[in-house]
């Protein structure tokens, strides 16, 4: 499996609609939670690609939509877990069209205390479970562009093919191979 096909398999709940850019100022706060549990200890100090997505409704200042996926690297700094971003890929669905944006973010993730990095270490190992949201905030203003979506035209030349045509076709009148 690709890190595309997982970034995209990822996706899960209604989003938010947005025009033809998404964008958040900097310092905008986004709640947000690890896909798999993340483990940091001695031996395993840092890992890279780490998969994170919105929480629903969180408490951030603001939302993006819930199909999104930010992928980054989290390591050990001083008892506490620092996690930054570099890559975020989300789809803004509206009916039957949907809307992708992907491009690099840059945000940091603080604790609850206010302070740079995760404080979930204990005994010389840090964990962050799924349920576990925390803030990222961003470094910089965030503006990506719509990218292009072929899904979406395929389904648009489906809608329009009225029954005929290569996007729609209907079957010809044939025997059937089985029939002799």
């Amino acid at each position: 499996m690709t890190k595309t096909s997982l970034l995209l398999g990822l996706l899960l709940a209604p989003t938010l609609a947005f025009a033809d850019t998404l964008e958040l100022p900097a310092d905008a706060s986004l709640e947000v939670q690890v896909v798999e549990s993340l483990k940091l200890d001695a031996d395993t100090p840092r890992r890279d690609d780490i998969l994170m997505r919105p929480v629903a409704n969180g408490a951030g200042s603001h939302q993006v939509p819930d199909y999104c996926v930010m992928v980054g690297n989290a390591q050990l700094d001083g008892g506490r877990i620092r996690l930054t971003t570099s890559s975020v890929t989300c789809i803004d669905t509206e009916g039957s069209d949907s809307h992708i944006y992907s491009g690099e973010i840059s945000a940091a993730a603080f604790g609850s205390d206010g302070k740079f990095g995760i404080d979930a270490c204990q005994d010389g190992l840090c964990e962050l479970s799924p349920e576990h949201g925390f803030e990222l905030q961003l470094a910089s203003d965030l503006a990506i562009e719509e990218q292009e979506n072929p899904s979406e035209q395929i389904n648009i030349e489906r809608r329009q093919a009225e029954g005929s045509g290569v996007a729609n076709p209907v079957p010809g009148d044939q025997p059937d191979p089985g029939d002799s």
